[in-house]
């Protein structure tokens, strides 16, 4: 019973349930049949707005964009009631040509008597659209027309131009550090619209395009596969591909079969194709990058994916089922722009839309009679001003053009569709991991290339066909330690050596791949440097490796690499023996500013011996001419030999000591110089400037093939006074005989050349004349080869590593910093900032010992000194007693002295009384008095010279 009570139970739910179910259906086909019915009556009420739609039929991208735009209208009008306007699309076939577009464009003009046309799909059959578009006023509004070239009116790009990826791309190839581009792209409108600011983009970002690959835009397999084939002989390995879809997926599975999606190579894709990468069935594109408009996977996005899906599936059922392209949400902004500006329009405008003549005969091919649209320019306007938030974000139309917010950089990953970043055109162009972050700029996610790789390619490669670098090398007939080319008689193999070969072969091995070469000997290249350089430019050698200067000049048809050895030009002349010196030859080792230095400086120490030590010194006293000429007399005999009397106070004797090691510096420098400047004024060059030979009309040698002929004739030299040489000892030869007997009086050559000249031949021949720099030798390789920066790289390493130092010294024997012997017409004089320390130690301790002698006499004195100011009334008189005072003081008494007994020995110390001292007792006090101080003077010391001018004052 309880089974059964439960089932009745149950029962009745379900029925509650079902009722409830049928009076939903029934109340919803009711409201949604009323809703239908009023939105008929006002579509049947409004007046039409004719639409014409281009597209190609026969493609899938054409059947899903027909689907896009009847959502858009449908979704339009299901949303938004009481229309007094309504559009009408009228859908032409374009059969994939300008001609079938520009047919379909005329039919909908003259018969149908559109408004508007949307569409077509290519840039190429829009160009002729839009030309009809212009005449006949009706604006022509494309949604996947993105060649820049198209300019017009009445033409609206409801998509972004190609342009806009021009910075992006050039900023990518930027981030990657590739100097070598190469253009992919179709022969048609849509091609070659974008390829100048694309070229003027990347030349900013010092980016060179060696190649363009144009590709007809009905090119077969065949033709893809010998572009392709000569695409892969080429060194550069970044390629940017610029196609429509169907084009640009032909070429990257030909790459494919090619082996040119494996490591080392680069592609990066435009938005043509990008845009349509998810609907490409197994991509054999991995590693392949994608510059493409960012497009939110919003809401409303998802849900209009779904439902394509089930309308696509509805309307195609044979077709492959896939979600909507770019295109294709692309179309649907547009019909719904479309459909937003017609709502705008006055009704009244529609009655009749077209202002036309009578037509007669085949109207549809009739272009001189299209006539004039009334609506057309109002819906133009319309269309405009229109700005609504649509699938693919903001439909914002400026100067005609739909303007994007950011682009997308997507990475074809095993057959999946990776984010690899975002570029925005804040701030002249930003790289970033993340749209909305502001601290990740110039970053991008990890990138995975063609072959799995994970490291950067370095944008180039040698060929792997098998070719050989053809290096020209000089074939000279001397200084062959620079480049050596020997030929084996028996086996007639070609033998190369010498110092820039060696240095080659040394940066060549630093390179982080192999490069194979081999040396070519260019015959003839000595007569002109120039001619060797431009056999590369003319592509007769891949590189030259010798002697070459870098020139500017040369620049203009190769490039160089960074110098491997410094260079300049000079001259080289003989010298002669000159055995006259001249009368003032001793004062040259000194220049004037040292010798008025040294004067100062015995001036002073003289002075601060004749105050501390005038009284304890003989020689001394006497009249003021005679105490000035013992001054100068004893403080100059210091630098040459000792003197009998001693000096009785330390401060002297400290002073004396640091003068006398001054002295000995002084007289041993002076020594050193003067013995310089006598030796080195013997030999002199017999030319010191070209001013002298232009003016004695002197020959002057160069060496073959050396661009100094031009840089000599430049100077004023003229072509009959040059004379060439090949080898150091014709050099020598020329130089020993003179103008005068068939040689030459200066030979000019660069730096390197002359230094292993001077080394060969060092005592009858100097360098002198200014060096005139040149930026030194380089390799010479062709303009724009990727090999240029690794080798210049490479060479930077090895000199840093000291390499190139170890090379020089095996071929020219004298290390890389050495110096030829310079003319030395006169040697370098000693100058006062050399012995400027000395000076101030010596001034300083005699300025000091003088300084404090006067502190301790003014102490010791200062009642005397006070008697002595106090009688006078003017200052020069109270300066006057001074000094009379100082000098009438016998010992000062701040300096211990030393008395001689009648033996000579010394005795012992007197210390005066404090204060004044008459005359008498100071002579009382004598420093030369034999006897003891409290003795007093000898009878014999009274009668001497001495003790009497001492009575006479």
């Amino acid at each position: 019973m309880g089974g059964m009570a439960q089932w009745a139970s149950m029962e009745k739910r379900l029925g509650f349930l079902l009722f409830y179910i049928s009076c939903s259906a029934l109340f919803f086909s009711i409201f949604s049949g009323r809703r239908r019915v009023v939105l008929a009556q006002d579509l049947a009420t409004a007046r039409p707005v004719d639409v014409g739609v281009i597209l190609d039929l026969e493609s899938l991208t054409g059947k899903r964009s027909w689907t896009s735009i009847s959502m858009a209208l449908d979704d339009f009008y299901a949303a938004h009631g009481d229309n007094k306007t309504r559009v009408v699309l009228h859908l032409r076939d374009s059969k994939a040509s300008a001609v079938g577009a520009a047919e379909a464009a005329v039919d909908l003009m003259k018969n149908v008597h559109v408004s508007c046309i949307v569409g077509p799909r290519t840039s190429t059959e829009a160009a002729f659209v839009v030309h009809l578009g212009d005449r006949a006023r009706v604006p022509v509004v494309a949604f996947s027309a993105t060649s820049p070239a198209l300019r017009s009116p009445f033409f609206v790009r409801a998509t972004p131009s190609d342009s806009v990826q021009v910075p992006a791309i050039a900023a990518l190839v930027r981030h990657f550090a590739w100097r070598q581009v190469v253009l992919v792209y179709t022969d048609s409108e849509y091609g070659t619209g974008v390829v100048p600011s694309l070229i003027d983009a990347l030349q900013d970002a010092y980016v060179r395009v060696p190649y363009r690959a144009v590709i007809p835009a009905a090119a077969s397999d065949d033709d893809l596969d010998r572009e392709l084939r000569r695409l892969k002989d080429m060194p550069a390995r970044v390629f940017v591909v610029h196609a429509l879809p169907d084009l640009g997926i032909r070429i990257f599975r030909l790459a494919t079969e090619l082996g040119m999606m494996t490591a080392g190579y680069v592609w990066i894709a435009t938005g043509g194709i990008s845009d349509v990468l998810e609907m490409v069935d197994k991509m054999p594109m991995s590693g392949i990058i994608g510059v493409r408009s960012y497009v939110n996977r919003s809401k409303e996005v998802l849900n209009f994916t779904n439902r394509f899906r089930w309308r696509f599936q509805r309307d195609y059922p044979a077709a492959q089922v896939a979600n909507p392209s770019t295109i294709q949400l692309r179309a649907y902004d547009t019909v719904w722009a479309v459909a937003t500006a017609a709502k705008k329009l006055d009704p009244s405008l529609m009655r009749s839309s077209i202002d036309r003549t009578a037509q007669s005969g085949n109207v549809s091919t009739d272009l001189g009679r299209l006539g004039v649209s009334k609506t057309g320019e109002a819906l133009l306007h319309a269309i405009l001003r229109t700005r609504f938030q649509g699938l693919t974000g903001d439909f914002l139309l400026v100067d005609g053009q739909l303007q994007p917010s950011a682009l997308e950089i997507v990475n074809v990953d095993g057959g999946k569709l990776i984010t690899i970043g975002f570029w925005t055109p804040e701030e002249g162009g930003t790289l970033k991991q993340q749209l909305n972050s502001t601290n990740d700029t110039d970053v991008l996610n990890s990138v995975v290339w063609p072959g799995s790789q994970t490291d950067v390619p370095r944008g180039w490669e040698i060929p792997t066909n098998g070719k050989r670098l053809r290096i020209g090398v000089p074939l000279k007939h001397g200084f062959d330690q620079f480049v050596k080319v020997e030929t084996d008689p028996t086996t007639n193999q070609t033998h190369v050596s010498g110092y820039c070969i060696d240095v080659f072969e040394a940066v060549m091995h630093r390179l982080p791949y192999p490069v194979a070469f081999d040396y070519i000997p260019a015959v003839n290249s000595d007569e002109s440097y120039d001619n060797l350089v431009y056999q590369v430019y003319s592509k007769n050698f891949d590189a030259v490796v010798g002697d070459t200067t870098i020139l500017a000049n040369r620049t203009h048809f190769v490039d160089f690499t960074m110098p491997y050895a410094e260079s300049g030009v000079s001259m080289v002349v003989s010298v002669e023996k000159n055995n006259s010196t001249g009368m003032w030859i001793f004062l040259q080792p000194l220049t004037p500013d040292l010798w008025w230095a040294i004067f100062a400086v015995f001036v002073l120490t003289g002075f601060m011996l004749w105050m501390i030590e005038r009284r304890n010194i003989e020689e001394f006293p006497g009249t003021p001419f005679q105490q000035l000429g013992t001054v100068f007399y004893y403080v100059f005999s210091i630098a040459f030999f000792a003197h009998a009397e001693r000096l009785t106070s330390n401060l002297s004797r400290f002073a004396v000591i640091v003068f006398s090691f001054v002295v000995l510096v002084l007289t041993s420098s002076y020594t050193a110089s003067l013995t310089s400047t006598l030796t080195v004024r013997q030999l002199q060059p017999t030319v010191t400037n070209v001013d002298q030979l232009l003016a004695t009309g002197a020959f002057v040698g160069h060496q073959d093939g050396s661009y100094v002929v031009g840089m000599l004739e430049r100077m004023g030299i003229h072509a009959s006074k040059l004379r060439n040489y090949s080898t150091s000892d014709q050099y020598a030869d020329a130089l020993a005989k003179g103008s005068a007997r068939g040689g030459v009086d200066a030979v000019f050559d660069e730096i390197p050349y002359l230094k292993l000249f001077l080394y060969q031949h060092p005592d009858d021949f100097t360098m002198v004349g200014p060096t005139y720099k040149t930026d030194g030798f380089g390799f010479v390789f062709p303009q724009g080869s990727p090999l240029v920066p690794d080798i210049s790289r490479a060479i930077l390493n090895a000199t840093e590593a000291r390499e190139l130092a170890l090379i020089e010294s095996k071929w020219f024997g004298f290390p890389k910093n050495s110096t030829s012997k310079s003319s030395g017409s006169s040697s370098s004089s000693l100058a006062l900032h050399d012995f400027a320390g000395l000076f101030v130690i010596t001034g300083v301790v005699s300025a000091a010992a003088l300084i404090i002698f006067l502190a301790r006499f003014i102490y010791v004195e200062r009642n005397g000194l006070q008697e002595a100011a106090s009688t006078e009334t003017t200052l020069w008189r109270k300066t006057v007693a001074l000094l009379k005072h100082y000098h009438d003081v016998e010992e000062p008494p701040s300096c211990p002295t030393s008395k001689r007994d009648e033996n000579g020995a010394l005795g012992g110390d007197q210390i005066p009384a404090t204060g004044s001292q008459s005359p008498e007792s100071v002579s009382n006090h004598s420093l030369f008095s034999a006897a003891s101080g409290e003795e007093g003077a000898s009878s014999s010391e009274l009668n001497s010279p001495m003790a009497e001018s001492r009575e006479a004052r």
